[in-house]
């Protein structure tokens, strides 16, 4: 009995083993070279697969995922002489599980060297500037040779990325003076160009400032000139509708001229020539009228001897010459009696005014020369 069941044990043991050595399973993304007598059979799926015993085995197992290789830093001489270190980073994956086992012995090994080599070629033909500023256009050329040398090895490259460019410290300290110069460069020009624009826009505002005020200056006289205007058409449309005569203008004459004493102006006075005129129109227009007919210049009969005598230069006259020329008035000629006090009052200011600025403009001129006034009252 025993050597039965030593029997059974054994051919049961046998049976587990042939078993278990049959029966693949492959996981997802994976896939398995089997090789029958050392001779490449098939390459396992994903699932339950099952293997001749003894016969087949498993040679390789590969993973078709993308993956991801970084390689060290490598130094590259570029156009202009300088060494600089660069390092790769590089996307690959592959598609046929085969030819990765079998057409290249490492298939890592041999996508670092030939990125090296690929690399150096295409860094050769740039200087440093262009190096560093045309990542893309070194990224696309180490794509195109990698992709067409590892197509054969059943690996497709989808990406090659440079991860860092290192120039030599010297040429880094350079190249951060060359920024900071160009940074200051910048700068300067757009402090220049903000002053020029601060200056352009203030002169502007004053160019607009000085229109305005010219444009409201020059409204503002016409407004004015205009106002004056309408005033002195009224007045003179007043005048004329009243019928005015000239010895009313004669009198307003008279009435304006107290106000030139009352300027700034104390030691000079234009006293216009029409000034005796002016007086004899008033003192004949409200005077007596039976020496309307004299003529002029020759006393009246009802004048005092004095006043016969005077001088033809002296304006100075006495009220009472003057009241003895007065009419007498009735009790219904109110409005004449008082156009007669407004004449014989105009013309006593007006002979005052006269008199007392002739005195002081003499006096300003010599101080030593006593006035006209004392010296007609003495004589």
């Amino acid at each position: 009995m025993e050597p039965v069941v030593v029997l059974a044990l054994v051919a049961a043991i046998v049976v587990v083993f042939l078993v278990a050595s049959s029966v693949r399973i492959v996981p997802q993304a994976r896939r398995y070279n089997v090789e029958r007598f050392g001779r490449y059979r098939r390459t396992l799926q994903p699932g339950l697969n099952l293997l001749l015993p003894v016969a087949d085995r498993i040679n390789t197992k590969l993973d078709v995922r993308e993956q991801v290789y970084s390689s060290d830093p490598r130094p590259v001489i570029t156009e202009d002489n300088l060494v600089v270190n660069i390092d790769t980073v590089l996307y690959y994956q592959i598609t046929d599980p085969r030819a990765a086992a079998y057409e290249v012995a490492d298939y890592l090994q041999a996508i670092d060297q030939l990125t090296v080599t690929t690399l150096r070629n295409v860094i050769g033909s740039m200087d440093l500037e262009e190096t560093l500023t045309s990542r893309e256009e070194i990224n696309s050329r180490l794509r195109a040779v990698l992709d067409d040398a590892t197509g054969k090895w059943g690996i497709r490259v989808n990406r090659v990325e440079i991860k860092a460019i290192d120039p030599p410290h010297t040429i880094k300290e350079a190249m951060e003076k060359q920024m900071r110069a160009e940074r200051d460069k910048r700068a300067a020009i757009l402090h220049a160009e903000g002053e020029r624009q601060a200056k352009i826009l203030t002169a502007e505002g004053t160019k607009q400032k000085d229109i305005l005020e010219a444009q409201g200056t020059q409204q503002a006289m016409i407004l004015r000139a205009d106002g004056e205007a309408k005033a002195v058409e009224l007045v003179f449309q007043a005048v004329h509708r009243n019928n005015a005569d000239a010895k009313i203008l004669a009198y307003k004459y008279l009435e304006t001229l107290p106000h030139l004493a009352n300027s700034d102006n104390n030691t000079f006075w234009v006293i216009p020539g029409e000034l005796t005129e002016a007086i004899r129109t008033v003192t004949t227009a409200f005077g007596d009228q039976s020496t309307a007919g004299a003529p002029a210049g020759s006393p009246s009969p009802a004048q005092p001897e004095e006043a016969a005598t005077a001088g033809p230069g002296d304006t100075s006259y006495d009220s009472r010459t003057y009241d003895s020329r007065t009419p007498e008035l009735g009790a219904g000629s109110t409005a004449s009696l008082d156009a007669a006090a407004a004449a014989d009052e105009a013309g006593r200011q007006a002979a005052a005014a006269v008199s007392d600025a002739k005195a002081e403009a003499e006096a300003a001129k010599s101080p030593q020369t006593p006035r006209r006034g004392q010296t007609s009252g003495g004589s």
